[in-house]
């Protein structure tokens, strides 16, 4: 259980997430992750990193359960900074990264494929920012990457879910394929990457950051000061133990 790297072909770093039972991940997690990419993408022997993971979904967002053990506000903070570093880990790692979606891919999850290089994902995948049932916010940032800016804006005010065939109709999803076939085409398209020169494609991941019309950091940033006044308000609460009555009834 946790974050590991391995190294499944020349050139690649595979980092797996895994957090039972749906990788939904507690504040070390998040800084894990965070750690795993940046020592992935430093590493010289490094020119393509695949983010994937184990279990039933690929990534369900922060651990609410953590939350409501905290009292006051440290599971909070701690889960909004564990994010910004893991979702700007893989934004700045400087190599490019491919994930590897299934399942479900909700909250943070929406974090880190919106910031990844480029998205794989089997058909069973469904992509979401269910924040709004949950007394949070943030993310849009990265759901804006993914999808054109009105369908974000309706996908985040329902809580709806996109499918990967979706996605892929609107050219964020590189491949769609069977579940069982995931790993491998990652693996493939980052194994084609890995193909370029080491030092080009540091600098071109480089350049490509560099042009980005939106800084995903600053942002992002922005969002988390309003799931701060949020929680702050008391709604973020009410909320979030409304959700949990749900998920107990």
């Amino acid at each position: 259980m946790g974050v590991s790297t391995s190294s499944p072909g020349k050139g690649i770093a595979l980092v797996t997430v895994d957090f039972p039972p749906v990788n939904a991940l507690p504040v070390q997690g998040w800084y894990e992750l965070a750690d795993a990419l940046r020592s992935a993408g430093r590493d010289p022997g490094t020119r393509c990193v695949v983010l994937a993971a184990e279990g039933r979904g690929f990534n369900a967002g922060v651990d609410i359960k953590e939350m409501r053990r905290d009292s006051g506000h440290g599971a909070l903070i701690g889960a909004n900074r564990g994010c910004y570093e893991a979702f700007a880990a893989v934004y700045e790692c400087e190599v490019p990264v491919v994930a590897a979606v299934h399942g479900f891919c909700l909250g943070g999850g929406i974090g880190l494929v919106g910031n990844a290089d480029a998205i794989v994902a089997s058909d069973d995948a469904t992509f979401g920012l269910p924040e709004l049932d949950r007394g949070a916010l943030g993310a849009a940032t990265h759901l804006a990457r993914l999808v054109p800016q009105h369908l974000m804006r309706a996908l985040y005010y329902t809580s709806r879910t996109a499918t990967a065939a979706e996605l892929h109709a609107h050219g964020s999803v590189w491949r769609v394929v069977p579940r069982a076939e995931l790993r491998s085409a990652a693996l493939a398209l980052a194994a084609e990457i890995a193909l370029k020169d080491g030092y080009l494609i540091r600098l071109a991941k480089a350049a490509i950051n560099g042009i980005d019309p939106v800084d995903v950091r600053r942002s992002y940033r922005f969002e988390q000061g309003f799931t701060f006044e949020a929680n702050l308000s008391g709604v973020a609460a009410r909320v979030r133990d409304a959700f949990g009555e749900e998920e107990r009834s």
